[in-house]
């Protein structure tokens, strides 16, 4: 078993359920300032307490920190103690109130911050309410996770209480996002902004790193603060594929065509579903670099037009002859595990070889990257500008960047820290590379030699939009 450094960029499986379904709302709040038709009822979501913990502070370092600023509006309050004021931003407008760390801190003591996210990793779920949550007491600061099955949920919930004229004192905090969510927040001018930078650990995230300055080609303008990665990676059978079948996409296809039902994907809109077809299109395309910047219908259309027979072509050969799929990364997962299929994508490589550890996956499983190379991205955490523990949402922010949590987050998820490694002094960058790696899992190396960019999140919507009448109602 090698101790190499991994770090497995994970995120992928719980960004997977994030989609979008407040865009509609978005004109509204564009066109009226909080006026308009009503977003609609938020689902329900559950919400779990954790319990604290005695566990020395993970946040210490002074500083000063933004204290409440706003993306797309004029002004607005912030949390206890702060105002904001109004300068150019994303999406609009920024803030220019400032606190030292140490009254953030003072302020967000006593405060329960409400973080909705995904819920359907119960690794994941355990070590937030558990390891964070102890960080977080240790601060006076409680967490309550408020687990939701789909992003927009919690992006409904923050339009609403907008278009209600809630400016303040809002029920959702902190919200897990990346991509289509965000440039949706963005646009609706939800998101507090122009503190990630002044975060104590903020001295440990590289701003430059493409990944962190943009979110799905967002300009990321300090409304949301990287707490992990994801790299795209395809798991398979050993036993039941060689190392030339995965070698491509080209040859995968045609292993999977020679072995129908051993391969499939989750239905679009899910967040791995799309990657898998994401990599489809860059390997159809010759790369990202063909449809880079916005969305634009005239380079889409000549995308699409070689894309979607290419996947037609494929359905017949997978699980169920292509007549349905799995509704979710889980269930393909479950497939995989249940030896119903050899091989499948993900975006969570670093979790797999737990998996095998516990029995669930085959000692046999590997992982490949295809030679049209992965797709990367960042998790992010953002705050919606009315939240009403403001403050508290920073501390949680400053506690999921610290390295020790990076650290522990990497152990029992294996999932790559969002943090620059080289930033770290040696004792902690040897704690990293001392993880042990399991076989079955890539190294980093390999796993990011030949790493993409995601699409602008036009593309994304627009893909996943066009796949079920172009392939899964063919």
């Amino acid at each position: 078993m090698s101790t190499r450094p991994v770090l497995s960029r994970r995120g992928g499986r719980g960004i997977g359920r994030r989609r979008t379904a407040a865009l509609a709302a978005v004109a509204v709040l564009a066109a009226a300032c909080g006026a308009g038709a009503p977003a609609g009822s938020s689902p329900a979501a559950s919400p779990t307490t954790a319990a604290s913990g005695s566990v020395s502070s993970s946040t210490a370092a002074a500083g000063s920190v933004a204290a409440g600023s706003t993306a797309g509006g004029s002004t607005a309050a912030g949390s206890a103690g702060g105002t904001a004021t109004s300068s150019p931003a994303a999406g609009g407008t920024s803030g220019a109130a400032t606190a030292d760390w140490a009254a953030v801190l003072a302020r967000a003591k006593g405060q329960t911050v409400n973080w909705y996210m995904y819920g359907g990793d119960e690794t994941l779920n355990r070590f937030v309410t558990g390891y964070v949550a102890q960080q977080l007491a240790a601060d006076g600061v409680t967490l309550q996770q408020v687990r939701i099955t789909d992003t927009a949920q919690a992006l409904d919930k923050v339009l609403g209480e907008k278009q209600a004229g809630r400016t303040s004192g809002g029920s959702v905090d902190a919200i897990w996002v990346n991509g289509e969510n965000f440039a949706t927040g963005v646009q609706a001018g939800l998101w507090s902004c122009g503190w990630p930078r002044q975060l104590p650990n903020a001295r440990y995230v590289d701003f430059a790193d493409p990944a962190v300055a943009n979110d799905f080609g967002v300009p990321v303008d300090g409304c949301e603060a990287a707490w992990q990665r994801a790299d795209s990676a395809l798991v398979y059978d050993s036993a039941a594929l060689t190392a030339a079948d995965v070698a491509s996409v080209s040859s995968l296809f045609a292993w999977a065509k020679a072995h129908p039902g051993r391969l499939t994907y989750p239905a679009l809109p899910d967040f791995t579903g799309s990657m898998a077809v994401r990599t489809v299109l860059y390997d159809t395309v010759g790369g990202p670099s063909a449809l880079a910047g916005a969305f634009d219908e005239t380079r889409y259309t000549a995308a699409a037009q070689r894309l979607w027979p290419r996947l037609r072509e494929l359905a017949p050969s997978l699980w169920k002859g292509g007549a349905t799929y799995p509704q979710s990364q889980d269930q393909v997962e479950k497939l995989y595990a249940d030896g119903e299929i050899s091989a499948y994508f993900t975006y969570g490589p670093g979790a797999v070889g737990e998996q095998v550890r516990k029995g669930q996956f085959p000692d046999t499983t590997r992982e490949a990257v295809l030679s049209v190379g992965n797709i990367g991205n960042v998790s992010f955490l953002a705050v919606p500008a009315a939240a009403a523990h403001h403050d508290a949402a920073l501390v949680l922010a400053n506690v999921l960047q610290d390295p020790r949590t990076q650290l522990e987050l990497y152990k029992a998820e294996g999932a790559y820290p969002a943090i620059d490694l080289d930033r770290l002094d040696a004792p902690t960058r040897a704690q990293f590379a001392a993880v042990p790696v399991p076989e079955s899992v890539l190294p980093l190396d390999r796993l990011t030699a030949h790493t993409q960019p995601e699409l602008a999140s036009g593309y994304v919507t627009r893909i996943e939009k066009d796949w079920k009448t172009e392939v899964l109602q063919r």
